[in-house]
């Protein structure tokens, strides 16, 4: 990640000595488990612990441009400093029982911290759903004003998509935290299933059940393909702010610092840079799922095409995930509602949001579906046309007057008659005690 994205947190859990200091403890818990089971004398092991300490980075790196082999550099960097003990080191494993299983401890530290982003999301849209539960708007279909609906209401369907994200990260991230100490082509030739259980009990994962010399790559594509998943419900809500920003709608507006400048040559632009970042990183997320996906299907029992890629991949995903993540709550945490211009907004068209409800009206007094859609249209296509307004054009046409009175033509055009379905939406969400 670079650092204008990067948060402090993600780059302690990919950092490469992290990443080293996994790769030793790994080593050192297969060395104990071959020690309970009598493999390694146990003074050999004492030494092996007691020697040595903290992995040295820099000379890790030192060899590894000799040896082209990060693991095999990392492990002479630690023999240098043993004696004959040192040749317990790695014993029945294979690069990728270390490397996959320090990548599943990544993963899930990472997974866990996307997890902690998106709950404080969650609990924002959650407060802006109550807040704003009877805040009339306009619905709007193609761009178009269709029905009167609430802010609260529409917030609310940001709400019970984002816990769906929730539970497929929750699900991805058991997915993910699963190892693998099985040896060269997974099959316990060299190291037990004892060992493997004492590694990863040690590090809080699972076995994978079917290893081959890597675990499977399905679940790293199901973690990406998740993140690129919540990506999609990021977008969609910062395309909507960005939508209720513009000039011409006016009703809500990102954060807008007191010393924060919009435009180089036009000092009156307030732009929605937040969520057009936030919309940008929603189409690195899908990208990068499709690493994932590629990585599937690789040679055999295994081989390295997966490998470059997910020096990149993990990292950028999650990081991605998790500042786009914070970036859309502050977004939201600080949003600017404007309801008096939602409110003007509603009416601007003059009451032809209710034509679904005059349409109905007549109906059931008995006219003909079709009779009836062209009087309600007929008096929409006159209200556009600035002959008159929609209600005028109802009020005075003689066919309307057939089916519906004057006083059922504004009952039909009542406001709260269209908000008070919105209840059924906040029941199911347990986010409304009213009856």
């Amino acid at each position: 990640m670079i650092d204008r994205y990067a948060l402090p947190e993600l780059r302690e859990i990919f950092g490469e000595q992290r990443k080293l200091e996994l790769w030793l403890r790994i080593e050192l818990l297969a060395l104990e488990a071959l020690r309970d089971a009598g493999v390694v004398p146990v003074a050999d092991f004492e030494r092996i612990r007691g020697a040595v300490g903290e992995v040295d980075a820099r000379r890790a790196h030192e060899i590894e441009k000799e040896s082209q082999h990060d693991i095999i550099a990392f492990l002479r960097s630690i023999t240098e400093r043993l004696g004959p003990e040192g040749r317990w080191l790695h014993y029945g494993l294979t690069s990728s029982d270390v490397l996959d299983t320090a990548t599943a401890v990544v993963l899930r530290d990472a997974t866990s911290a996307v997890e902690g982003e998106l709950a404080r999301l969650i609990e924002v849209v959650h407060r802006l759903t109550l807040q704003y539960r009877d805040t009339p708007m306009v619905g709007r279909s193609h761009g178009i004003h269709a029905e009167p609906i609430t802010f609260g209401f529409k917030t609310a369907g940001w709400y019970a998509e984002l816990q769906r994200d929730a539970q497929r990260l929750e699900g991805a991230r058991q997915v993910v935290s699963v190892g693998s100490i099985s040896g060269a082509v997974g099959t316990h030739a060299n190291v037990s299933g004892e060992v493997e259980r004492h590694v990863l009990s040690g590090l809080g994962l699972k076995p994978d059940p079917a290893p081959t010399q890597v675990v499977s790559r399905d679940r790293h594509a199901e973690l990406l393909t998740t993140l690129a998943i919540l990506g999609g419900t990021l977008e969609r809500i910062a395309v909507e702010i960005r939508h209720l920003q513009r000039t011409e709608v006016a009703e809500a507006f990102e954060p807008f610092g007191s010393g924060q400048q919009g435009s180089s040559a036009m000092p009156h632009k307030r732009n929605p840079i937040l969520a057009e970042r936030v919309t940008g990183m929603a189409r690195l997320l899908r990208a990068d799922a499709l690493i994932g996906l590629e990585n599937m299907a690789l040679w055999h029992e295994r081989d390295i095409s997966h490998s470059s890629t997910e020096r990149f991949v993990f990292e950028r995903a999650l990081g991605v995930a998790a500042y786009a993540t914070r970036t859309l709550a502050d977004i939201l945490d600080g949003l600017e509602v404007d309801a008096d211009r939602m409110r003007a907004n509603l009416d601007q068209s003059g009451g032809m949001v209710y034509s679904e409800a005059l349409l109905l009206a007549m109906i059931a007094k008995g006219a003909d579906r079709q009779a009836a859609y062209r009087l309600v249209q007929s008096a929409a296509k006159r209200a556009w046309s600035a002959e008159t307004t929609f209600t005028d054009a109802l009020h005075t046409d003689p066919a309307v007057a057939e089916w519906l009175s004057a006083e059922e033509i504004d009952r039909a055009m009542d406001l709260q008659h269209h908000l008070a379905g919105i209840g059924v939406t906040y029941r199911a969400l347990d986010l409304d005690e009213r009856g």
